[in-house]
């Protein structure tokens, strides 16, 4: 429209109008979302999903002591840890997860990710919204002006009606390594877009407290309370953000009161003690497990942080809760002592249990950090720590996919000898996050909308077709 037209609208009912314009426009939007994907090459991965399940290994996972390492290199380079042949002649992982090496025939490797970002809050940001942050390389704060989280994007798009929620984060929020770092949530899209975030699911506390009905509350007790905080919902309709947040919260709280399979699906209590064990008596072991259970109740999108913390070993150096990928110094202590040992126990607990109940074929799994390790072994003086570690590096680092039509046992993609620099098709947070919305059958070049009804892509990135070849 032309400007004079928008300002002959002043009307009533040229407001009335203009309203219409920008909900068709939001529609217009909507079906741009669900068309058919462009891409033909990855046309077999379109839609195969019903939910998608994402593991984020933050503080940046080490490729050389995971999915790639390099036992023919220099120790320098190799470090210390040996490589075992996997379930796929000619893929080798690390020594430290056999569980995860007899189930290679079930995951995608893609070995050639890579981005320009070296520092761990703008690039779980990226990681996380598939968008470079404006401050490359920084730690910033979450802002009410991020690009929204893939999740955030999810709920607007294709909001469910089954759980309440469209998308659940379990263990966090993500600390960086002590204050939550951005992108973890709705941002320019407002907070009744944000996730349901979930924290530590190993306390006696219920995953969302709150959620039991008070005996001493009967229904009609109950409807007045309902009733009396609906008219003063309407009596602050006009009031600040902060409280029309706040009845946001209340109607997503009442919503899952009403919803008794919301709080089943939560409860991972009811779960057999030797499952629990297998995946592991601790905070990611158990994160994993519920969002088995939230995959089963089909929330379509459920991410977990495998640690919440990025490096919560400088603080905490006896506490193996607090651990974190990003290993500057002692990475071989703290690699092999901990963070592999439990990483092979649940995220292989994950995949078992997924594909024995049937989820698997229709639950696209991603597992990724937000970047990898330099390829030399060096100790860093300005880190805690008496043995070497890995810088941060970007440059090429290793994500893993499965389920949902992806062809399993496939690595796509590589490296150099040192295993820092891609020799093939790079691939980037942008293609994972286009991945996986044209996985859910959602057009990643489609758009969806700000408050003040301002497009934005969907994705920048296109699916990774090698995927499903």
């Amino acid at each position: 429209m032309r400007r004079r037209e928008v300002l002959g609208m002043t009307s009533g009912a040229g407001l009335a109008f203009l309203g219409e314009v920008l909900r068709q426009r939001a529609v217009r939007a909507s079906d741009s979302a669900t068309a058919p994907a462009p891409t033909t090459s990855a046309r077999s991965g379109y839609g195969r999903a019903k939910s998608v399940l994402v593991v984020i290994a933050s503080g940046g996972q080490s490729q050389l002591e995971t999915w790639d390492p390099r036992p023919d290199a220099p120790i320098e380079i190799r470090g210390q840890f040996g490589a075992i042949e996997s379930s796929v002649p000619g893929t080798f992982l690390c020594e430290h997860m056999p569980r995860l090496a007899k189930l290679a025939h079930k995951y995608a490797i893609v070995k050639s990710m890579s981005h320009e970002d070296l520092d761990h809050g703008s690039a779980l940001y990226l990681s996380l919204t598939g968008q470079y942050h404006q401050r490359l390389s920084s730690n910033p704060p979450p802002r009410e002006t991020d690009h929204p989280f893939y999740g955030s994007v999810l709920e607007q798009l294709r909001p469910t009606s089954k759980f309440l929620r469209t998308s659940v984060l379990i263990n966090g929020p993500a600390l960086v390594p002590w204050e939550p770092g951005p992108g973890q949530y709705a941002g320019l899209l407002g907070r009744r877009f944000d996730s349901l975030i979930i924290g530590d699911v190993t306390t006696d506390e219920p995953a969302v407290p709150g959620l039991e009905r008070l005996d001493e509350l009967d229904p009609q007790r109950h409807a007045r309370r309902r009733a009396l905080l609906s008219e003063l919902d309407r009596i602050q309709a006009r009031a600040t953000q902060p409280a029309i947040d706040m009845q946001t919260l209340y109607q997503q709280a009442y919503g899952m009161l009403d919803r008794p399979a919301a709080r089943r699906a939560l409860d991972i209590d009811a779960e057999p003690a030797s499952l629990r064990d297998r995946y592991g008596r601790h905070r990611p072991g158990q994160a994993c497990l519920l969002a088995r259970r939230l995959i089963e109740a089909e929330v379509p999108l459920v991410t977990v942080m495998w640690n919440h913390s990025n490096r919560g070993q400088d603080r905490y150096p006896d506490d193996q809760e607090q651990f974190g990928w990003d290993t500057h110094n002692d990475i071989f202590e703290v690699m092999g002592r901990s963070l592999l040992p439990r990483f092979d126990q649940s995220f292989s607990a994950l995949l078992e249990d997924l594909d024995q109940r049937g989820l698997l074929e229709s639950t696209l799994v991603v597992c990724m950090g937000e970047f990898g390790r330099a390829p030399l072994v060096a100790l860093e003086s300005r880190f805690a720590g008496a043995t070497p570690g890995r810088k941060h590096w970007a440059a090429a680092y290793s994500i893993v996919f499965a389920g949902a039509g992806v062809h399993a046992g496939a690595t796509i993609g590589a490296t150099d000898r040192q295993a820092a620099y891609p020799i093939s098709t790079k691939y980037a947070p942008w293609d994972v996050t286009a991945t996986i919305f044209h996985a859910l059958g959602i057009n990643p070049a489609g758009h969806f909308y700000d408050s003040s009804n301002r497009p934005y892509p969907i994705s920048s990135g296109q699916p990774i077709a090698a995927l499903y070849a």
